[in-house]
C-alpha cells in the first residue's frame, strides 16, 4: 500500500459510508479538508462528524498508525490540532487522536487497477487503454495541461524578468535567442543574449548591416581572415561596434554545425534573427497588438541577407550546381517554435502579471492556431489514439507526459481516474 493511493481514496470519497473509529465512534466525513503540499498535516481545514461531535481541524494519512511515531508527529507543534488520523493498517495504538482505519473499506480493484498501471513497463502506463477515455473528459483535462505548462513556463519568464528589470521586449529576445538555434545550439545562443543585450542591438536597429555585424562579432564567427567582401564589411563594423560599447567575444568552438541540416546554421539562424530586429526593432509591442496568429506569424516573415542565397558559411560558396541563389527564408516551422516557445509564454505571463487575462486568452489563442507539433512524444500518443489537432494539444500531451506519465502520477490525472475506475 502506498500513501498517494490512501490520498486518492480520501479526496475523491472512495471509501465506505458507514465507518467507525478503532474505538467504536461513528464517522461522516463532511468537508476532507484540502492537500497540503507544505510540511505539516496531510490535509488542512476538514470537518469531520465523530459520534456527536462535530470537529474542525486536520487530517492526517498513513500505511501504518505506527507512521505516526515513526515521522515524529507526537513532537511536532504542528500535528496538534489534527482531529483524524487516517490509516490503511491500525497495527498500534500511538495517541489520543481518533483512528479511521480504511483497510476493507474501499473497492479493492481499484488499488489492482492502481497498481497495474505503476507496474507497466509501457511508454506510458495506460498507452493501451487511454483511447478509451471519453471525449469530454480527455479535451477537458488537455486544457488544464495546457494551462500547467505555460504557468510552469512562466517561471523561466520570470526569472529572465527579475535579471532584466522587466524588460519584456529583451525577455522576448532571449526567449527567441534560445528557441531559433533547436536543442544543439540553444545554450550557446543563450549565451549570446546575454552578452549582446537588445538594448545595444536596437540601437542600431535601422542597419542592417551592424544588427548583423554584432550578432556574428559576439558570437566569434567573425575571426580569422576572410577573401569575400561581405564578411570582411561585417569585421569592420564589428570592430567599431565593439569599441563603442565594449562587447565581448564567444568562443567560436561553442557552436555546433555537425549532423545538422545546412538550413539550421548558427550562420544562417543569426542572419535571420538579425532581419527579425531589423525589421520589427521591439517587436514584443507589436506582438502584443496582433489580433490573431496569421498577424503575429507575419512578423516572423524574414529572409536572410542576400550573401547567404549562396553561402550556409563564411568563405564557403556553393557550387554553381547547387542552387545557387536560395533565399533563406525564416520557415513557418521555425515560426511556429518560436511562437509557441517564445511568444505564447511571455504573452501569458505578461497577462498574468498585468492581471489582464485578455493576454492569457490571446496566447491559448495563438496555441489553437497553431498547427500541432510533430515529435516522438506526440508520435507515441498517436500511436495509442490520441491524436492532436492543434498546437495546444501537443503542448498539453508533452506536458502530461513529462510531468505525470514518466512519474507514473496517474492518481492526479483524471484520464487515469477514469481508467481506474
Amino acid at each position: 500500500m502506498r500513501e498517494e493511493f490512501l490520498y486518492y481514496l480520501w479526496e475523491n470519497r472512495l471509501i465506505d459510508k458507514d465507518l467507525q473509529t478503532t474505538e467504536g465512534e461513528a464517522v461522516e466525513v463532511v468537508a476532507t479538508g484540502y492537500r497540503n503540499t507544505d510540511s505539516g498535516p496531510d490535509y488542512l481545514e476538514a470537518k469531520i462528524q465523530i459520534g456527536d461531535k462535530l470537529w474542525a481541524g486536520h487530517v492526517e494519512i498513513h500505511v501504518k498508525t505506527s507512521d505516526w511515531n515513526r515521522h515524529r508527529h507526537e513532537s511536532d507543534k504542528a500535528y496538534r490540532n489534527v482531529i483524524l488520523h487516517v490509516v490503511y493498517e491500525n497495527d498500534t495504538k500511538v495517541n489520543d487522536i481518533p483512528t479511521l482505519k480504511l483497510k476493507d473499506h474501499f473497492d479493492e480493484t481499484l488499488f489492482t487497477n492502481y497498481q497495474r498501471f505503476i507496474s507497466s513497463k509501457a511508454w506510458i502506463p495506460c498507452g493501451n487503454s487511454i483511447a478509451r477515455v471519453p471525449l469530454f473528459t480527455r479535451l477537458s483535462w488537455l486544457d488544464r495541461m495546457a494551462v500547467e505548462r505555460l504557468e510552469s513556463k512562466s517561471e523561466t519568464v520570470n526569472k529572465i524578468l527579475n535579471a532584466n528589470q522587466f524588460d519584456w521586449e529583451d525577455a522576448l529576445y532571449q526567449l527567441l535567442m534560445r528557441y531559433i538555434g533547436l536543442k544543439v545550439n540553444n545554450e550557446a545562443f543563450e549565451t549570446l543574449a546575454k552578452m549582446l543585450p537588445f538594448k545595444t542591438l536596437l540601437k542600431h536597429a535601422d542597419n542592417l548591416l551592424q544588427v548583423e555585424a554584432m550578432l556574428f562579432g559576439c558570437a566569434g564567427l567573425l575571426e580569422g581572415e576572410f577573401n569575400e567582401e561581405y564578411p570582411m564589411l561585417l569585421q569592420r563594423e564589428f570592430a567599431v561596434m565593439k569599441a563603442k560599447f565594449n562587447l565581448l567575444t564567444m568562443p567560436v568552438e561553442r557552436w555546433r554545425f555537425l549532423r545538422m541540416r545546412p538550413s539550421n546554421f548558427v550562420t544562417i539562424r543569426l542572419a535571420q534573427m538579425a532581419q527579425l530586429i531589423h525589421k520589427n526593432g521591439c517587436l514584443f509591442s507589436k506582438i502584443k497588438a496582433a489580433k490573431d496568429t496569421t498577424e503575429a506569424k507575419a512578423l516572423f516573415d524574414v529572409v536572410a541577407s542576400e550573401y547567404w542565397e549562396t553561402h550556409y558559411r563564411f568563405n564557403q560558396r556553393l557550387p554553381q550546381c547547387d542552387s545557387p541563389t536560395k533565399p533563406k527564408h525564416l520557415g513557418e516551422t521555425t515560426a511556429d517554435v518560436l511562437i509557441i516557445n517564445a511568444v505564447v509564454p511571455l504573452l501569458f505571463c505578461y497577462g498574468k502579471l498585468h492581471k489582464d487575462e485578455s493576454y492569457c486568452e490571446t496566447a491559448m489563442q495563438f496555441l489553437e492556431e497553431t498547427e500541432p507539433e510533430d515529435n516522438a512524444v506526440i508520435r507515441h500518443f498517436a500511436q495509442c489514439g490520441i491524436t492532436a489537432q492543434n498546437a495546444m494539444q501537443t503542448q498539453a500531451l508533452l506536458h502530461l507526459h513529462n510531468s505525470y506519465c514518466k512519474t507514473k502520477r496517474c492518481l492526479e490525472c483524471r484520464m487515469g481516474h477514469v481508467l481506474m475506475r
